[in-house]
């Protein structure tokens, strides 16, 4: 048996919307519920969503109503302790219409089976578990690489940490809703399509960068994989067309490309796995042998600011200006002058360099504050 019972980060702000909705949903079990064999109050009964012949309403009502007291703490817990980080990365307006959507489609979800296989379509359903569900898909993506702490308990019990994303998929999606399909009154299927509704759309999102990446999402994960893959490609492109034309390799030279590749994998691996230290030493020699060597365009960016966080100025600075001149394309040229200003103003001492990159950033700045601190540091330069 595992439980969750925190995670390893913390909201940034407040999550007033989800301690809302907890209070919300808690209010109105304590006005609906009546126990005993009745569950519910006779006003209430009305707002379970009834697969068969749903109205409206039921899709958004059914979600707020529990059945005990054991359904509304479970419910709750588990949407306090996934909810809190995901209500703080879309906001509120956000994450309050991202809940409700989510019970929306979990009822959807939960009248095709119904209909498919013939079974429970007559039974009325109620309970939050389908938004909670959804809520924690969004979590899996946007957070995968989080721990989370679970409680276990089998001949033993303690507690351990595990990536959120492993937990999550196989654990609550796959052995709690596929495998252990034993209990009757549990909407399964609704369960699962509030995970694929969660998760999906915050790819979408993702994707589309309506939520902006933060290169530890799942989103991101899967474009440092498509870049590593592209570049183990390109590699062994260049290895096939060597062999093709004949051309002689020195032995020195096979073991140099050799190291070359191998390094470039490990910066990759480091990368993924947020190993950014240990990424940075790879760059560093991976630069001794092959200077001129570029990593992909997310790769090469996170590597400068590794550099820069670690104090290495001058391998910080070749790093951004590299990443400047390849990657034109590049959506906020302005943020990468700015730190390359500073670094040749405040670190490098460079102060023909750090007056051009200071003043092209000041060009395109919108942030007000940094807007400031350019012109300051250009003021303090000509002194």
């Amino acid at each position: 048996m595992l439980l969750p019972i925190r995670t390893s980060i913390r909201p940034q702000r407040v999550p007033y919307t989800n301690y809302a909705l907890i209070a919300v949903n808690v209010i109105i079990f304590l006005l609906t519920y009546a126990g005993g064999e009745e569950t519910l109050r006779p006003f209430a009964r009305g707002w379970m969503l009834m697969p068969a012949h749903p109205f409206l309403w039921q899709f958004i009502t059914y979600a707020f109503l529990h059945g005990s007291f054991m359904h509304i703490f479970g419910n709750m817990f588990f949407l306090y302790i996934f909810g809190n980080n995901v209500n703080d990365r879309l906001g509120h307006i956000g994450y309050l219409c991202f809940y409700l959507a989510g019970g929306i489609f979990s009822a959807i979800g939960h009248i095709l089976a119904a209909s498919l296989y013939g079974s429970g379509a007559a039974t009325a359903v109620l309970g939050a578990s389908g938004a909670v569900a959804a809520v924690t898909g969004a979590y899996m993506v946007l957070f995968p690489q989080t721990l989370v702490t679970v409680v276990y308990w089998f001949i033993f019990i303690g507690t351990m940490d595990l990536p959120a994303i492993y937990l999550i998929i196989f654990k609550m999606i796959f052995i709690d809703n596929i495998i252990a399909r034993s209990a009757q009154n549990v909407a399964y299927d609704a369960h699962l399509a509030g995970y694929a509704f969660g998760g999906g759309a915050m790819m979408l999102m993702l994707a589309v960068r309506l939520i902006r990446p933060d290169h530890f999402d799942l989103w991101s994960m899967l474009r440092r994989w498509n870049l590593r893959r592209q570049n183990a490609d390109a590699v062994n492109s260049k290895m096939r067309k060597k062999i093709k034309t004949k051309e002689v390799v020195t032995p020195e030279q096979k073991k140099k490309e050799e190291k070359i590749a191998a390094l470039r994998t490990e910066i990759a691996m480091r990368i993924s796995q947020s190993n950014l230290s240990a990424a940075c030493d790879a760059y560093l020699e991976l630069k001794t042998i092959a200077p001129e060597a570029l990593l992909p365009k997310q790769a090469q960016l996170d590597i400068a600011n590794q550099l820069m966080t670690t104090g290495k100025w001058e391998s910080a600075a070749e790093a951004y200006e590299k990443f400047s001149t390849h990657y034109k394309n590049y959506e906020y040229p302005e943020q990468i002058h700015l730190m390359l200003g500073v670094i040749y103003a405040r670190y490098i001492k460079d102060s023909q360099k750090a007056t051009k990159y200071l003043s092209e950033a000041l060009e395109k700045l919108s942030d007000e504050s940094q807007k400031k601190m350019c012109s300051d540091e250009i003021e303090r330069l000509k002194n």
